[in-house]
Formats: C-alpha cells, structure tokens, sequence
C-alpha cells in the first residue's frame, strides 16, 4: 500500500470510533497516535472522535483524488483479539453492535479488541483500555514503518486539502 500511495498529503485516516468507550476507542487512540507523528490529514482523534453519527459527514467532505484509510475497531473469534484485519478495499463501521452505516474506506483496518457475543456494546464498553493502548501503538508503529523509505517525498502539508472536522454534539 505505502508503494502505491507515497506522499502523506494524499492520505486520509478516518478512525472512526468514541472516547466513551474503551473498545471502541482504538480508532481515536490510533488517530491521535498518528497525529502525534506528524500525518497531516487525520479524521478521527481523541480531542475530536469520528464516531457513528459522524462517520458519514465527514466522509462526505474528503476531496475525491484521496486515498482513504479506515481504521476501526471490531469484534472477532476469542484467538484473534490482539490482531489487525487490513484489506484493500472498505470496512463497514457499526457492524458488530447491529448500526447499518456506509463503507468507508480504499483499506481498511480492523483491531480486534474483543470477542464477538450476543452483547456487542457491552463487550466493547468492558475491553481492556491497556489492550487498545497497545493496539493502536503497534497500528500506528506498523504505518510508520511502511512509509518511512518515503518520508523526505511526504513532509510537507497540502495547504489545499481541506479536511472537514465535524464537531461532536
């Protein structure tokens, strides 16, 4: 992925997820991590979280010669906690706890922070904040590494690409 798409400034993460929930706080964590190491273009931070009622106004507004990456929490099998699913191609947001909301996304990439159940939300509201923590760090960790051979092409900010913010209400 980072070959094909090498300069920062025409990558958008959309972590999409709440800062009200442990679970469900990986995409925030993820994107304030990614922040935090100088990628300009983040939907998606703990100050500021894209979560289900923003997801599809701030997809709205990315200009369309982007590249978009979703980064999300899911559920899974019990042997799968602590692992990433990355696809090329959308993850569906909302999923797990039974929100129909549109696929967002070029790639995709799912933490599987808790087993699935017939609680969702409540498997989500009790995962282990250390265990998201960790996730996100090794997420972020992991892109890092992939676009470091194309860090002097990608360090300055597109003044032109304007990511709208949709504020929390």
């Amino acid at each position: 992925m980072a070959s094909q798409h090498r300069d920062r400034r025409s990558i958008v993460f959309v972590c999409i997820g709440s800062d009200r929930s442990s679970g469900d706080s990986f995409g925030p964590l993820a994107g304030s991590l990614l922040k935090e190491r100088g990628w300009p273009n983040v939907i998606g931070t703990l100050q500021q979280p894209c979560d289900a009622h923003a997801v599809e106004r701030s997809a709205a507004g990315i200009p369309k010669d982007c590249t978009v990456i979703a980064i999300d929490a899911c559920l899974g099998k019990p042997s799968s906690i602590g692992r990433f699913l990355v696809s090329e191609g959308p993850l569906q947001p909302g999923k797990a706890i039974g929100r129909r909301l549109p696929a967002i996304g070029q790639y995709s990439i799912a933490g599987v922070v808790n087993a699935n159940g017939p609680k969702a939300y409540w498997m989500l509201q009790t995962t282990s904040l250390y265990q998201v923590l960790r996730m996100a760090n090794e997420v972020v960790n992991a892109i890092e590494a992939a676009w470091s051979s194309y860090i002097v092409e990608s360090t300055s900010v597109n003044p032109e690409l304007q990511i709208p913010i949709v504020q929390r209400s």
